[in-house]
C-alpha cells in the first residue's frame, strides 16, 4: 500500500524530484515520526496534497528557489509503513540518505550493513513490496550530495569518462573509448553520459547557482 503522498508523485505530473533526507522518530510502536524531504516541485498543489493526508499532523515548507523547496513534516505513523521497516528491527543493517522517489512512487535506497542481515531484511519485507537488487558491493559514496539521485551505471560510466579524458580539454577520448571500456554499446554509453550531466548539472545550479530565486 502506497503512502498518499507516493500515489500523489506518481499520479499528478506536480513532482520532478524528491528525496528523503532525514527522518527520526521511526521504529518501534511510535505513533509519530518527523521527516525531512527535498523537493522540486510546484509548491501549491504539493502543500494542497499535504493538507489531504489525514495523518499528517503539520508541516513546513521552506523554499529553496521558485522550483524548490524543502518539506518538513510530521506525522503520524501508518500500520503499511510500520510493517515494512519491521525487516530492519534489531538487523545490523542502516539504511543512508537520501532516499530518492522516481516518478511511479517507488523509492531507491542504500543499505549498508553485513550480508546475512542484508539477506534477512529482504527475505522480511511485505510480499505485496516488490524489490530489485540494483548493486551488491562494498559502500563508497562520497560523493552523494552532488550525485545522490545517480544510478551506479551512470556513476560509473562518468567515472570511466573522466579516467579516460572525456571531459579533459582538449578531450582525450570519445565516446566509443568510454563504451569500449564498459563493454556496452556506443549508444548506450552516450545515453548514460547524457543523462548523468544533466542531472549533475541542474543539481549543481539548483543548489549552488548565484542566480537561484531570480
Amino acid at each position: 500500500m502506497l503512502h498518499p503522498m507516493q500515489a500523489f508523485i506518481r499520479d499528478e505530473d506536480v513532482v520532478e524530484y524528491e528525496e528523503l533526507q532525514a527522518w527520526t522518530g521511526i521504529g518501534g510502536d511510535r505513533p509519530v515520526e518527523y521527516v525531512l524531504f527535498y523537493v522540486e516541485a510546484e509548491r501549491e498543489p504539493y502543500a494542497a496534497a499535504l493538507d489531504s493526508v489525514e495523518p499528517i499532523r503539520w508541516y513546513d515548507l521552506t523554499p529553496v528557489d521558485d522550483g524548490a523547496f524543502y518539506a518538513y513534516v510530521c506525522q503520524e505513523t501508518l500500520p503499511a509503513d510500520r510493517s515494512w521497516r519491521e525487516a530492519f528491527a534489531d538487523l545490523s543493517v542502516v539504511p543512508v540518505p537520501p532516499v530518492v522517489y522516481d516518478s511511479d512512487a517507488a523509492f531507491h535506497m542504500t543499505l549498508v550493513g553485513t550480508g546475512e542481515d542484508l539477506q534477512t531484511t529482504l527475505s522480511a519485507l511485505p510480499e505485496d513490496i516488490d524489490v530489485t537488487v540494483e548493486a551488491v558491493g562494498e559502500y563508497d559514496r562520497r560523493h552523494a550530495p552532488v550525485v545522490g539521485d545517480l544510478t551506479d551505471r551512470q556513476l560509473e560510466a562518468v567515472e570511466v569518462a573522466s579516467e579516460l579524458g572525456f571531459y579533459a580539454v582538449p578531450r582525450e577520448a570519445g565516446v566509443a573509448t568510454v563504451a569500449d571500456e564498459l563493454g556496452c554499446a556506443p549508444s548506450t554509453a552516450s545515453d548514460l553520459l547524457q543523462k548523468a550531466q544533466s542531472r549533475v548539472m541542474r543539481r549543481v545550479a539548483r543548489r549552488y547557482g548565484r542566480r537561484t530565486g531570480e
